[in-house]
Parts: C-alpha cells; sequence; structure tokens
C-alpha cells in the first residue's frame, strides 16, 4: 500500500497561504487569513469552535469561505457548514484542496490601478543586485508537501525573465478602465508565464545550503511574445450585452482582452526564483519553494 501523505503542518499552511496574497490575522485560538483581491477567506480553527460561531466573525465581503479544523469535526459540524455555505476541511483533505486554496486571485481591472498618467512613465529597476528570490518552503516542508516517498530532493534556481507592465483593460460598461500594474514572469525553460504581486518576492544574494542554478533557454526577444498574450489573457474582461425581445431577456457575453495598445512593458529582468524537485522510484514533482504550489518540471540543460 502507497504510503499516506503526510499532513501539512500549520505553520507550513500559513506561510503558504501568506505567500499567495493572504493577509493573516491571529485571536481567540482562530487564525484568519483573509485576500482582499478576491476576497477568499480561509480561518484556521479547533473542532471546539462551531461553524455559525465562525461565520459571525467573518470579515464582511467575504465569497469563498473556508474553515480548516484541526482534526476531524464530524457529520453534525460537516451539516450545520455546509447549511451556512461553508466549506469544511481537515488534516486528510487539506492537501488536495491546497491549490484551489493558493491560486493566484483573479486580478481585477482597478484593484491597486495606478494614476492614469503615470501609464506611459518610465519603469523602476526590478530590485538592485541580487538576482536570486529567497525561498519561503525549506526541504522538510517540501518533504510534507510532495507526499513521494523515499525521494530526492534537490534545490534547483530556474531562470526567469521579468518586467513590470502596466494595462489598461476593458471595464465592465465597455470603456477603458483604470491603469492596473503588476509582474509578469516568463519561466526562461518552460516558455510559461505567471503574474506576480508587485512585492510578493524577496530578492537576496546567495542562498545558504546547495542548489543548482538553471541555465536559460530564452532571451527577452522570446520572452515578450509569451508576455503578452499572458498579460492579456489575465486582464481579459466578461462584456454582457442585455436585450429585450418580445418580453424576454437575452443576455449576450463576450470576452474581451485589453488590445495592444492598451499593454506598457517594461525591459526584462534575469530572476532567479527556487524550485524543489523530488524523484524517486514512484515518480517526481516540482514544488515552487516559494509558494508551495505545484510546476511544469524544468528539465536542467544536459549540456
Amino acid at each position: 500500500m502507497a504510503p499516506a501523505t503526510p499532513p501539512v503542518a500549520p505553520s507550513v499552511l500559513l506561510r503558504l497561504l501568506e505567500a499567495a496574497g493572504y493577509r493573516l490575522e491571529e485571536g481567540d485560538d482562530m487564525t484568519w487569513a483573509v485576500r482582499a483581491s478576491d476576497h477568499r477567506t480561509v480561518v484556521l480553527a479547533s473542532r471546539a469552535r462551531a461553524p455559525a460561531e465562525i461565520e459571525r466573525r467573518l470579515p464582511p465581503g467575504a465569497v469563498h469561505r473556508t474553515i480548516v479544523y484541526d482534526e476531524e469535526p464530524g457529520p453534525s459540524v460537516r451539516a450545520a457548514a455546509a447549511e451556512l455555505g461553508l466549506e469544511v476541511l481537515e488534516p486528510s483533505t487539506l492537501g488536495p484542496a491546497l491549490g484551489e486554496l493558493l491560486l493566484p486571485s483573479a486580478l481585477v481591472p482597478g484593484v491597486d490601478a495606478a494614476p492614469d498618467d503615470a501609464f506611459d512613465g518610465p519603469f523602476p529597476p526590478i530590485g538592485g543586485g541580487p538576482r536570486t528570490v529567497r525561498p519561503r518552503i525549506d526541504r522538510r516542508e517540501a518533504q510534507a508537501l510532495a507526499g513521494l516517498d523515499g525521494a530526492r530532493y534537490t534545490l534547483r534556481l530556474v531562470p526567469y525573465l521579468v518586467a513590470a507592465y502596466r494595462v489598461r483593460p476593458v471595464a465592465p460598461s465597455g470603456a477603458p478602465g483604470a491603469v492596473v500594474r503588476r509582474l509578469i514572469a516568463v519561466n526562461a525553460v518552460t516558455r510559461q508565464a505567471e503574474v506576480w504581486e508587485e512585492g510578493s518576492r524577496e530578492l537576496v544574494g546567495e542562498l545558504e545550503g546547495p542548489s543548482e542554478r538553471l541555465a536559460p533557454q530564452l532571451n527577452a526577444v522570446g520572452a515578450t511574445p509569451i508576455a503578452l498574450e499572458a498579460i492579456r489573457r489575465q486582464h481579459t474582461v466578461r462584456l454582457d450585452h442585455i436585450e429585450q425581445h418580445s418580453g424576454a431577456l437575452v443576455v449576450e457575453s463576450r470576452r474581451v482582452p485589453p488590445s495592444l495598445d492598451a499593454v506598457r512593458l517594461g525591459p526584462f529582468n534575469l530572476l532567479f526564483v527556487p524550485f524543489w524537485y523530488a524523484e524517486s522510484t514512484d515518480g517526481r514533482r516540482v514544488l515552487d519553494a516559494v509558494s508551495g504550489r505545484g510546476a511544469a518540471f524544468a528539465e536542467p540543460d544536459p549540456g
């Protein structure tokens, strides 16, 4: 029988939530993790806390609400939580649900928007010397998250081409919206792009302990179209057009990405992001050592 996946420790979960953009608040044997950008709320609580009590103390405006109990709360608690629209997790079910909890938030046009007059301004530099992102997940925590028996763990520094950008998405009315600023990071090995929040990663010098640095297989010229496509996809807005025909309402929906003219992309900087590579006879996994999320397997250059 395959070994069970080790439970995720509360301290590890809190660090992962913080890395995923949640704000942490402590109090009364409960910890709240709140992410303003998509109104997700995760509460770590003991089994003694009733769902109704937790629900009363949730922040207003919380949309996706999850309680993580320290042990199985039982069918009556689960039924009470379901009536209140609360998701319930406990140590044995937390691991499979982590992916959804840690997914980057949907970026809403106008949130953390830059002034309109800054749309064409110069971009601030990314970093100033250090080019390595500091890991938040150590080897022991990576072992608990990966759940591979007898695996060999290697910390590899994967090259990313990172640039600041500004975009003016379409507003729900169809007019140009407010300017939004973020970072776009293109994996220089797998060619996959992802959006980063500004300030979500800390740059440091050399890391303590052994690590392997992968060589980039992509330059700024090749990263530019990948970045622009990812930015436009991330900031696509759904527009609904409603008409009335013979007493019936007809809703026509379409998805509208920002135009290329509505995107400003700054210069790329080469940064190295830490990933834990877990390899065993049962398989292999790659974990982002900052967020703890699973990632694509970036193969080291054999040359």
